[in-house]
C-alpha cells in the first residue's frame, strides 16, 4: 500500500478466525471440530477425518477461538483505521470456504456487539475526526459498494429507479484506477443509522444462494471502500491527505 509523502509502508499480516459450531452443522454432543486453535493464539491445527492421528499445523500473526467476539476481532485489525488517517492506503482481505463466517466478520448485522468490521471502521473514523478536525484537517468521507458476479460488477448502492449499468474499470494516467459509474456517496461516520441504512442497502441488492453450508451464502466477491479526504486548512497552509480503505472479501464455494 503506497504510504503518503513521508515515504511508503508496506505491511501483510494474516489473521485466522475459527467459526464454531452452529445449530445447523449437525455437530452432535462431543464432536471435535477438525480445524482447532493452539493455546499460543498464533497456530492452529488441522485433522482430517481418517488421519485423526496425523497432524498439520499453520502458524499466523494471529488466530481467534470460536469464541471471540466482534469487538475483539475489530481491536486487533483496528489499526488499519489509523493508517487510512494518516493518509495510506489500506486493504483488507477476507477469504474463507462457503460459510465460514465472511460476511457475517466483515458487515456484522444491527448496531450492538454483532456488527462487524466495517461498521466498525467507519465509527472509529468518526471518533478520530472531531479530534483532527481540531487540529486543522477537514475530514470529508465517501463509501462505495460493488460486488463481483459472473465477471460482472454489480453497484450496490445505486438508486433503484436507475437500475443497473455496466461498469468498467479504467486506469488514470496517474495509474490510480476507477469503476465507472460507481455510486460513490457521501457519509457521515457518527450517524449509526446512515451506516446501518448502508449496509442494509448493499445486502438487498448482494447475490446469494443457499447452499449445504449456509442458506443464505453470498455467491460472489464483496468489495466495500471507504474514501477519505482531508485537507489540512490552518490558516496560512494548505496540504492535504487522500486516501482509502478496502475491505474485500471473495467467495469461495467448497
Amino acid at each position: 500500500m503506497p504510504g503518503p509523502e513521508s515515504g511508503a509502508r508496506c505491511t501483510t499480516p494474516s489473521r485466522n478466525c475459527v467459526r464454531p459450531f452452529l445449530p445447523g452443522d449437525g455437530a452432535a454432543d462431543g464432536d471435535v471440530p477438525s480445524v482447532q486453535p493452539k493455546a499460543d493464539d498464533v497456530s492452529l491445527k488441522l485433522r482430517l477425518k481418517g488421519e485423526e492421528k496425523k497432524e498439520y499445523s499453520f502458524s499466523f500473526d494471529r488466530v481467534f477461538k470460536p469464541e471471540i467476539t466482534q469487538e475483539e476481532v475489530f481491536s486487533e485489525v483496528s489499526e488499519f483505521v489509523q493508517s487510512a488517517l494518516d493518509g495510506y492506503n489500506v486493504c483488507l482481505f477476507s477469504y474463507g470456504q462457503t460459510g465460514s463466517g465472511k460476511t457475517h466478520t466483515m458487515q456484522g448485522s444491527g448496531l450492538g456487539d454483532m456488527r462487524g468490521i466495517i461498521p466498525g471502521a467507519i465509527e472509529r473514523v468518526g471518533e478520530y475526526k472531531a479530534e483532527l478536525e481540531a487540529q486543522g484537517w477537514k475530514y470529508e468521507m465517501r463509501v462505495s459498494f460493488l460486488e463481483i458476479y459472473n465477471e460482472t460488477i454489480r453497484d450496490l448502492l445505486r438508486d433503484e429507479e436507475i437500475g443497473e449499468k455496466k461498469h468498467e474499470i479504467k486506469v488514470n494516467p496517474d495509474g490510480s484506477r476507477l469503476v465507472t459509474d460507481l455510486s460513490i456517496v457521501p457519509l457521515e461516520p457518527t450517524d449509526k443509522q446512515a451506516v446501518e441504512d448502508v449496509m442494509n442497502k448493499a445486502a438487498k441488492y448482494r447475490t446469494v444462494k443457499s447452499t449445504n453450508m449456509n442458506d443464505v451464502s453470498s455467491r460472489s466477491h464483496g468489495v466495500f471502500t471507504l474514501h477519505l479526504t482531508a485537507p489540512f486548512m490552518p490558516r496560512a497552509t494548505k496540504s492535504s491527505r487522500v486516501c482509502s480503505t478496502c475491505a474485500i472479501w471473495p467467495a469461495v464455494s467448497v
